[in-house]
C-alpha cells in the first residue's frame, strides 16, 4: 500500500491491516530451550511430555508400618490380628514401599507389643495409603500443551515428570529509541527547557507486563542521519522498534521519512485521541512503529497498536481486560472526528458504580497513574452527558473499587495525607478524590456520586463558611457536616517576595502577574468577595482568568516564575517555599451523605481525623488549626 501522509484511518481498521501485513511478511516467534526452573510465566513453544512416572516407585503416604493386606483380614475391634516383628516393616510419609508388601496402615492404628509385634484392630485393604507408582503423572503422558504460560505449580508438576528443560518462546525484543535535542536523561535537577525522558521507562515497564523484553537506545538528537542510523542499528538487534516522539508533521519530526527510507510506511495518522500522530511503519516482518512523545498518547498507542503484535508472537493473550458499567459524574465532549481514549476515575456509591473523568491531556502522565478505567469514545460520537450509563475498561480490579472512598470537591494536600493513612490502616482500603471545587462537590453529594466533599465556601453576608450553602442546596436534609480543620488562606508570592505584594489591593498593579483558581472553587469565592469588599475591579488584575485546579498548581506557577502571586493556603506555599501573605483562616469541612455515613470506609476515615497521626502530618504541612475534627457540626 502506498504511503500516505497523516492518514485519519479508524483504529480497528489500522490495527487489523498492520498486524496482516506484518504475518504475511513471515512476523513469528522464535523459540529457545531453557531450564525448568527458570521457566515460569514463559510460554511453552510445543507441547511437554513426562520422561518418568511421578511417583517414580510405591511410596508410602503415610508414617506407620508396611504390610501385606492378606496378613491382617479378619481384624475386628473383638478379634485383633497379631502381627510378628518380621511381618511389618515400620514406614515414613514417602519411603519406598517394601517388597511383599501391599499396604500401609498409620501408626496411630497400631499398638505396639513389649515383643515387637503389633496388634491390629482393622483389617488393611490392599494398597490403602500407598502412592503408586503415576498416580499424579505417568511417563509419555502431556504435562503442558504448547502456547502455554508455565505456572509455578506446572514447574513442580515438570520437574516431577522428570522434565528438566523445556522450548519455550523466545521474548520479542523491542529496541525504544528516544529522540529530541531537549530530552535528557532522568535527573532530579533538570535545567530549564530540558524535558525529562521517562517516556521510555514506562514503555520497558509495560512491555515487560505483555512478554517482551525492551532494549532502550541512547537519547537520538533531531538529526536525519542520526535517527536514520539509530532504528537501522535497532532493526539489526530487535523484532520490534518503537521510536518515540518525531511523529508529527513539525520541521523536525523525521520519523515518518526514515522509516518510509529503512522500509514502508502502511499509515501515518490514526483516527484515535490521543495518538493521532502515530506511524505504522516496518521493515519485512519487523514492525517499526513511531509513537507521540507526549507520554498519555504513546502510552495509548503503545497498548493499542503493540500489544496486539506482541500477543500474536507469543501465541498467547495479555489478561483480558475487564469491562464494567458505570456512571459518568461529568459530561465528556468529544469530536466526531477520532476514537478518543478518556481516564476516570471510579467507586462505587450509593449501589452505583461512578466515572469521574480525569485530565484529558496528552502530557498529563499524572492522570493515567490516578486512573482506574479506561473510557472509549467511539469515532463519529459527540460524548457523553452527566448520568450517562457508559463501559469502562478497567485498570483496577473491581474489588479494590469496591473498597475505595469517594472524595469530589475542594483540594487540599490534607486529602492525601488521609488516602496514605486510611490505606497504611487496612491495605485493602482506598481514597481517590477528584478536583472540582467546593461547588463540584457539592454537587456531587446532590446527585449521589461521593462518599464525602472537601468545601470551604464563605457565606459574604454573615461571615461564615458552609453551612448557608448546605441549608440552600439541601433544603430536605440527607447530610452531615463534618468539621475538619481550619487553614489559613493568603496571597502566595514568589521567594522574597520581591514585588512587595502586602495585600489584595496591590495586585492590580502594573506588573503583576495573577494565577487564579477555578470558577465554583471555595478559594476562587473568597478572593471574588475580597475583591469586592475593597471595590477592586477584578479585570485591572492581570492574570484574573487563568485558572489552576489545585494549591499547588498555583504554587508552582509562582515557583517557576510564570506568574506572580495567587491565593492559596500556607501548607502549599511552605512545600514550594513561596512568601506568604495572611488573609484568613477559613473552615474547611467534610460534607457527607447520610446513605454513606455508616459505611465502613467513612467511619475508618473519621477514625483517622480524630487520631494523633493526623495531627502530626497536618502539623508537618502547616497553616491547619485543629478543634474536634472528626465531629458532625450540623446534621440537616
Amino acid at each position: 500500500m502506498a504511503f500516505q501522509y497523516l492518514t485519519n484511518i479508524p483504529l480497528e481498521q489500522a490495527r487489523k491491516e498492520y498486524l496482516d501485513l506484518l504475518i504475511q511478511n513471515g512476523m513469528g516467534g522464535t523459540s529457545e530451550r531453557i531450564g525448568v526452573q527458570n521457566a515460569c510465566e514463559r510460554i511453552t513453544a510445543r507441547a511437554v511430555y513426562a520422561q518418568i512416572c511421578a511417583p517414580h516407585y510405591h511410596a508410602s503416604a503415610m508414617d506407620g508400618i508396611a504390610v501385606k493386606a492378606a496378613a491382617t483380614f479378619g481384624a475386628t475391634q473383638t478379634t485383633p490380628v497379631t502381627l510378628a516383628p518380621e511381618q511389618y516393616t515400620v514406614v515414613d510419609t514417602g519411603d519406598p514401599l517394601p517388597e511383599n508388601c501391599d499396604a500401609v496402615i498409620m501408626v496411630e492404628d497400631v499398638v505396639k507389643e513389649e515383643d515387637g509385634s503389633v496388634r491390629l484392630f482393622d483389617a488393611a485393604a490392599p494398597w490403602q495409603h500407598i502412592r503408586q507408582i503415576g498416580e499424579d503423572i505417568c511417563a509419555g503422558e502431556m504435562i503442558l500443551p504448547a502456547y502455554t504460560a508455565v505456572t509455578p505449580s506446572a514447574i513442580g508438576a515438570l520437574l516431577a515428570g522428570g522434565v528438566m528443560e523445556i522450548d519455550v518462546l523466545k521474548k520479542p525484543v523491542v529496541g525504544i529509541i528516544p529522540t529530541g535535542d531537549e530530552i535528557i536523561p532522568p535527573t532530579s535537577d533538570p535545567a530549564p527547557g530540558d524535558i525529562i525522558e521517562f517516556n521510555s521507562s514506562i514503555f520497558s515497564a509495560m512491555l515487560r507486563q505483555w512478554g517482551a523484553e525492551p532494549v532502550t537506545f541512547p537519547i537520538v538528537p533531531d538529526r536525519f542521519d542520526m535517527i536514520k542510523a539509530a532504528v537501522s542499528r535497532a532493526l539489526a538487534e530487535c523484532d520490534i522498534v518503537v521510536l518515540n516522539a518525531g511523529s508529527s508533521a513539525g520541521r523536525e519530526d523525521y520519523s515518518a521519512q526514515v522509516i518510509k527510507e529503512l522500509g514502508g510506511v502502511l499509515y501515518h495518522g490514526i483516527a484515535m485521541k490521543p495518538g493521532k500522530p502515530a506511524i505504522l511503519g516496518y521493515q519485512g516482518a519487523k514492525a517499526i512503529l513511531g509513537v507521540p512523545g507526549y507520554p498519555v498518547s504513546g502510552i495509548i498507542v503503545i497498548e493499542q497498536l503493540l500489544k496486539p503484535i506482541l500477543e500474536y508472537q507469543n501465541h498467547h493473550p495479555v489478561r483480558q481486560d475487564q469491562m464494567v458499567r458505570a456512571q459518568l459524574s461529568r459530561p465528556v465532549v468529544s469530536g466526531l472526528k477520532y476514537q478518543e481514549f478518556v481516564r476516570v476515575r471510579m467507586g462505587h456509591v450509593d449501589g452505583r458504580l461512578i466515572a469521574t473523568p480525569l485530565n484529558r491531556g496528552s502530557g498529563v502522565v499524572s492522570s493515567f497513574m490516578k486512573a482506574d478505567g479506561i473510557l472509549t469514545i467511539p469515532q463519529g460520537l459527540e460524548g457523553y452527558e452527566a448520568g450517562s450509563e457508559v463501559e469502562v475498561r478497567l485498570l483496577r480490579p473491581v474489588e479494590e473499587l469496591e473498597n475505595t472512598l469517594v472524595a469530589i470537591g475542594s483540594h487540599d494536600p490534607l486529602l492525601d495525607e488521609l488516602a496514605d493513612l486510611l490505606h497504611r490502616k487496612d491495605s485493602s482500603f482506598y481514597m481517590a478524590s477528584t478536583h472540582t471545587g467546593s461547588m463540584g462537590g457539592i454537587m456531587a453529594v446532590r446527585r449521589r456520586e461521593t462518599h464525602v466533599a472537601g468545601i470551604h465556601l464563605l457565606d459574604e453576608e454573615d461571615g461564615t463558611y458552609n453551612t448557608s450553602y448546605v441549608r440552600r442546596y439541601f433544603p430536605n436534609g440527607g447530610v452531615r457536616l463534618v468539621e475538619c480543620v481550619g487553614r489559613t488562606q493568603g496571597i502566595m508570592a514568589a521567594k522574597g517576595n520581591p514585588k512587595q505584594i502586602a495585600g489584595i489591593e496591590d495586585l492590580a498593579a502594573s506588573g503583576i502577574r495573577y494565577v487564579n483558581r477555578q470558577k465554583g472553587s471555595g478559594t476562587r469565592i473568597l478572593m471574588d468577595y475580597l475583591c469586592k469588599k475593597a471595590d477592586l475591579d477584578v479585570s485591572s488584575i492581570y492574570g484574573y482568568e487563568r485558572e489552576e485546579f489545585t494549591h499547588t498548581s498555583v504554587a508552582a506557577q509562582i515557583a517557576s516564575g510564570s506568574a506572580d502571586a495567587g491565593m492559596g493556603i500556607y501548607s502549599a506555599a511552605k512545600m514550594y517555599d513561596l512568601a506568604f501573605i495572611p488573609v484568613c483562616t477559613e473552615q474547611y469541612d467534610l460534607l457527607i451523605p447520610d446513605s454513606a455515613w455508616e459505611t465502613t470506609l467513612v467511619q475508618e476515615m473519621l477514625e483517622i481525623l480524630r487520631s494523633r497521626e493526623f495531627a502530626c502530618k497536618l502539623e508537618e504541612l502547616g497553616g491547619y488549626t485543629l478543634q474536634s475534627p472528626g465531629t458532625v457540626r450540623c446534621r440537616f
